[in-house]
């Protein structure tokens, strides 16, 4: 027992923890009523943090009273000395009040933590988890549990202050909830003669004056509403609202289908509810009180915040019937799942009449129910507890959450480095195809032997000044060799592209189909990704040529730079252009076997013509030129890639940072 005079500190503790200051408001009850706390006084005048007299003299008020209840409650302890009831009462409220205990000089707006919670909400709803990665069901999960009890729970409470407390009873098939209900509300609570008309829809009982706020109020709005009793069949979703003047005004008591049923869509309900409860009333019985789904939903609740009391029912009565063994192993199995601080209720084995129990078997829980329904502060402490608690989790679970994203985000990103990784491959191969000299065979190369051996060439880059009108003439009318060299140069290098591509994305799709996600965003994908887009042949023929003539259009700008050659010849810069496009692919490499004449030729004239410095020059230019728009065309195919990751509702970097973001604004609201 605790001696009077430590009744009355921790008393005292209890009515200053509450707030940072005597008359200061704790951040929930500023939140719901979207007062602050410094800064600014009612006309929105900076008071520099100094109190005003109203408020100093409230405070004297308020500890003086609070100075009082101490006496009180010391003198209370003196009368009772043998009440550990009421040592754990007080010791219970002690911590409850210090776990309220507001930040320093912090300032709670009750219109800022909504904004917050809202885009909270929000954000949980604007991405999927699309990828089967390790995890990602109890991801998927928590995010759905998460925005469930934003929807159904924290909002609700955050916008209606002064709501009943709904407490929220759920248990194992045959616990005996409906029946500890009836007794509770002292009649049997459905026309039927049975507490819930059909085994998934749950009732909500509430005494009458609260009746239209939980028939027309925020709490629970995915469900819908039925005033009860009910009729003998309901649609799973709804909730039967039955009014009751048993129940004291700010109590409600809501019985949930089993968690353990076999019935899928029931422990969903049993779920959503609990998230929805400022107190969680867990029933089982002594046969069944060790199973796993038990231990797993208060688990479960603990995690989500909820305030927690248990009822062991059906436990056996008399000597040698172990239900005082039953009760202790119980007790420490509540404490080896950290749940031990719930509070604990037994019901023996007795007999049920017109489904209720004996009255003095509930009478604990009822007046424990009734008495923190009754005690305004008591239940503004509790609904606070909870609600602070479920925030308190946001800390974790949404941080838990953004992680499991990132694994979601990062095998996203994987699948965009093999869609490089795939071009990039293909484009390497095609650079160095147009350098080894192998696309300088079959067409091509009769076309230049032609070109070459008839003195076309030769024509073409020894032309006498004075004789520059006609040869401006004939380079609008290139000879037919000329012609033909430049098709069978654009023809075998667009089909060397388009094979390129289609290499590009076959390579793709193989690394696609090897990566653990990359078959499941494939499963819904066009068959037609595994090849080169259908307009991707027009794209390359105009590149090709547009390619030539930025060949040509070197030729023509950069002309002679040799003085001495500049004064003796003239030359046709289309028939010069394919000389050094020649050259570029490779013409007389040494893995390249040129049948007839030196394959040196077009090195050796265009060095002659302009100069090995500037044949470097442009020989680069030429080079980036083509490559460059060869990766155009390459990132425009991958293109088609990554609208498939986009379609496939895969989450980008973006999501994970928003919802760290929220944790901390949502942090800095409260």
């Amino acid at each position: 027992m605790t001696p009077p005079a430590e009744q009355s500190t921790v008393h005292d503790e209890e009515a200053g923890a509450g707030s940072g200051r005597a008359g200061e408001p704790a951040p929930h009850e500023a939140a719901a009523s979207g007062e602050t706390t410094g800064g600014e006084d009612a006309s929105g005048k900076d008071t520099g943090g100094r109190a005003t007299a109203r408020e100093k003299k409230t405070s004297k008020k308020d500890a003086a009273e609070d100075d009082a209840a101490s006496e009180d409650q010391a003198t209370d302890t003196d009368t009772d000395t043998g009440s550990a009831e009421g040592d754990r009462k007080a010791e219970a409220k002690s911590r409850r009040g210090r776990r309220r205990a507001p930040r320093a000089g912090a300032t709670v707006n009750r219109g800022e933590l909504v904004r917050a919670l809202t885009a909270l909400r929000e954000q949980l709803g604007a991405f999927d988890l699309l990828l089967d990665v390790p995890g990602v069901e109890q991801a998927r999960e928590a995010r759905d549990e998460l925005r469930a009890q934003l929807v159904d729970y924290v909002l609700p409470r955050v916008q209606a202050a002064g709501a009943p407390m709904l407490v929220v009873l759920g248990g194992s098939t045959g616990a005996g909830k409906s029946t500890l209900v009836n007794t509770l509300v002292g009649a049997r609570v459905s026309a039927t003669g049975v507490l819930r008309p059909t085994t998934s829809s749950p009732i909500l009982v509430c005494h009458p004056d609260h009746l239209r706020w939980f028939m027309e109020g925020p709490m629970l709005p995915g469900m819908g509403r039925v005033r009860g009793p009910a009729p003998d069949a309901i649609a799973g979703d709804q909730l039967v609202v039955i009014a009751s003047d048993v129940l004291p005004p700010g109590l409600a008591l809501l019985d949930s289908p089993d968690f353990d049923s076999v019935f899928e869509d029931h422990y969903e309900f049993a779920t959503k509810l609990m998230a929805a409860a400022d107190l969680w009333l867990c029933v089982t019985t002594a046969a069944r009180y060790a199973d796993a789904q038990v231990w797993q939903m208060l688990q479960r609740a603990k995690e989500n915040g909820a305030t927690i009391g248990v009822v062991l029912s059906r436990v056996p009565q008399g000597a040698g019937a172990g239900g005082g063994e039953i009760v202790e192993h119980f007790a420490e199995m509540l404490d080896e799942h950290e749940v031990g601080d719930a509070r604990r209720f037994t019901i023996p084995e007795t007999r049920i009449e017109e489904s209720r129990l004996p009255e003095e078997t509930v009478e604990d829980i009822r007046d424990w129910l009734t008495g923190v329904a009754d005690d305004a502060e008591d239940r503004e402490i509790v609904v606070s507890d909870t609600l602070a608690a479920v925030l308190d989790s946001f800390r974790t679970r949404v941080p838990e959450l953004a992680r499991q994203v990132e694994a979601q985000v990062e095998r996203r990103t994987e699948l965009a480095r093999e869609i490089e990784a795939g071009y990039g491959t293909a484009l390497a191969e095609l650079d160095e195809a147009t350098r080894n000299g192998s696309l300088l065979r079959g067409e091509v190369l009769a076309r230049w032997q032609d070109f070459a051996g008839t003195g076309d060439l030769l024509r073409a880059l020894h032309v006498q000044r004075s004789r520059r009108g006609r040869a401006a003439n004939r380079r609008h009318r290139s000879p037919a060799r000329v012609r033909a060299l430049k098709a069978a140069l654009r023809s075998g290098l667009e089909s060397l592209i388009m094979a390129s591509a289609e290499h590009g994305a076959e390579q793709v799709m193989a690394r696609w189909r090897e990566h653990p996600a990359g078959a499941q965003v494939l499963a819904g994908a066009d068959a037609g990704l595994a090849h080169v887009s259908p307009e991707l042949s027009r794209r390359v023929t105009r590149a090709v040529s547009a390619w030539q003539d930025h060949v040509q259009e070197l030729i023509r700008t950069h002309g002679v730079t040799k003085r001495s050659v500049a004064k003796l010849v003239s030359f046709d810069t289309e028939a010069v252009s394919l000389v050094l496009m020649i050259g570029l692919l490779g013409y007389g490499t040494s893995d390249v076997a040129v049948e007839g004449g030196n394959s040196a030729v077009p090195q050796r004239l265009l060095k002659a013509l302009f100069g090995a410095e500037s044949l470097r020059g442009m020989g680069a230019k030429a080079r980036a030129d083509l490559r460059s728009r060869i990766g155009m065309l390459f990132d425009e195919e991958a293109i088609r890639f990554g609208q498939v990751l986009d379609s496939a509702g895969i989450p980008d970097e973006t999501v994970p940072v928003q919802l760290y973001q929220a944790t901390y604004n949502l942090e800095v609201a409260r």
